[in-house]
């Protein structure tokens, strides 16, 4: 999935402007078409490769409201919808230079507990990625679902299978970014492609994924 576009420009004094972020993040709350398989988290990500997330600390400081939101391994937190902290125009601080990062919206797949993913929930998934990626950017337009990728922590021996009728085959592993356009590129990553595969059947993770992105093409 393509970079989205920041929702606010840093200011000076190492915060960006939490209301012009919740412009950006009520969006996909009022979205009105399906949704059921998406989440949206806003995300800070590295501009350079090799940059740690080691220690960042992303903070809603305003007037009436003190809040930490701790950041995943790939810099995302979910964002509080607060109609005090917009009134108030609240800051989002950054414990690092901000020049170094930039802050977006970020969408992903909702996980399975269980892990077990049917392809056609994979498919409508992808698919509604991409009609709101169309909605919020008409350069989505032209592009199509290619598959899902899945992250997992660097180092892991996290494996994703696929089952069919009479086989399992797992998915080849390499290294690279939980979404198009981050320069962390230092996950685990296995895609499940759609066109490599029939139509009908299950995808299986064996461990938890950092993030479940759709792969828009």
């Amino acid at each position: 999935m393509a970079q989205v576009q920041a929702p606010g420009q840093a200011q000076e004094g190492g915060w960006v402007s939490y209301r012009e972020a919740y412009r950006a993040m009520v969006t996909f709350a009022k979205y009105g078409k399906a949704k059921n398989f998406l989440q949206n988290h806003y995300q800070v990500a590295p501009k350079e490769p090799g940059q740690s997330l080691d220690g960042l600390r992303l903070t809603l400081s305003g007037r009436t409201t003190q809040l930490n939101l701790p950041l995943d391994p790939t810099g995302r937190t979910t964002f509080p919808l607060l109609k005090a902290a917009y009134d108030e125009n609240a800051m989002l601080v950054l414990n690092r230079k901000i020049s170094q990062f930039t802050f977006q919206p970020r969408l992903s797949i909702i996980p399975r507990v269980d892990g077990v993913y049917e392809s056609a929930d994979l498919r409508a998934a992808c698919d509604q990625a991409l009609q709101y990626l169309r909605y919020t950017d008409a350069a989505y337009n032209g592009r199509f679902c290619a598959g899902v990728r899945f992250a997992f922590m660097p180092k892991s021996d996290a494996a994703v299978r696929i089952r069919e009728p009479l086989r399992e085959v797992t998915l080849p592993a390499t290294e690279g970014a939980a979404f198009d356009g981050d320069a962390n590129t230092g996950f685990r990553i296995m895609v499940y492609r759609f066109a490599e595969w029939p139509e009908r059947v299950q995808v299986i993770s064996q461990n938890a994924p950092v993030a479940i992105a759709p792969v828009i093409e």
